[in-house]
């Protein structure tokens, strides 16, 4: 009978050791459990996406035509701003789509911004650089937005839609004039062409 006796004290020791591990990794698993929500909190969304600039050109056009257009603006007394002079004192060209040459993505989408919003007139001019595929004619659509002050939102003032129909073409899409607080003068929209990748100084 003692040996009987030792026997169930090791088995009520053994069952006690069980318990005690079986909470302490019941009370681990409870930590990492509540503690997940706050190892990575979400993201908080933003608002809005500030532009970086005020004057806001760009040219889209369909993403399934393997094709080199190219943007070209002229601010007030600047140089013409395009691929070959993607900088000047009041425009910049940020992104010069090559078509799927170089492109990890299927967006065929070109931008212009400027720095200030000066008096004056603007030009923005689209070449076909190299149309791969011979797609034609190929309309491309242009979008021109303001944001005067850091304060507001971009707001569109411009869009039009302009047909590409050979290599080498280059087409005015629109010229228009802002006063000197940045607002669209009332009639100085047209399209009375004015080449500008030739006219680059």
């Amino acid at each position: 009978m003692q040996n009987l006796d030792v026997f169930d004290d090791e088995e009520g020791t053994d069952t006690v050791f069980r318990d005690v591990i079986l909470l302490a990794l019941a009370g681990f698993v409870a930590m990492v459990i509540l503690l997940l929500p706050h190892l990575n909190p979400p993201a908080k969304a933003k608002e809005s996406v500030d532009s970086p600039g005020n004057v806001i050109v760009e040219l889209r056009w369909s993403d399934s035509v393997d094709a080199d257009v190219d943007l070209w603006v002229e601010a007030p007394g600047d140089v013409p701003v395009g691929y070959s002079n993607k900088g000047g004192q009041i425009f910049n060209l940020l992104r010069d789509d090559l078509g799927r040459q170089a492109d990890v993505t299927n967006l065929n989408y070109e931008v212009s911004y400027s720095r200030g919003v000066p008096a004056g007139e603007y030009t923005v001019n689209v070449h076909m650089y190299r149309n791969n595929e011979s797609v034609f004619p190929l309309p491309v659509s242009i979008v021109v937005s303001i944001k005067r002050n850091p304060k507001e939102a971009a707001r569109q003032i411009l869009n039009t839609q302009v047909t590409l129909r050979r290599d080498g073409e280059e087409l005015t899409a629109f010229r228009f004039s802002l006063d000197e607080h940045g607002y669209l003068q009332p009639g100085s929209v047209h399209d009375l062409p004015k080449p500008l990748r030739a006219a680059r100084s």
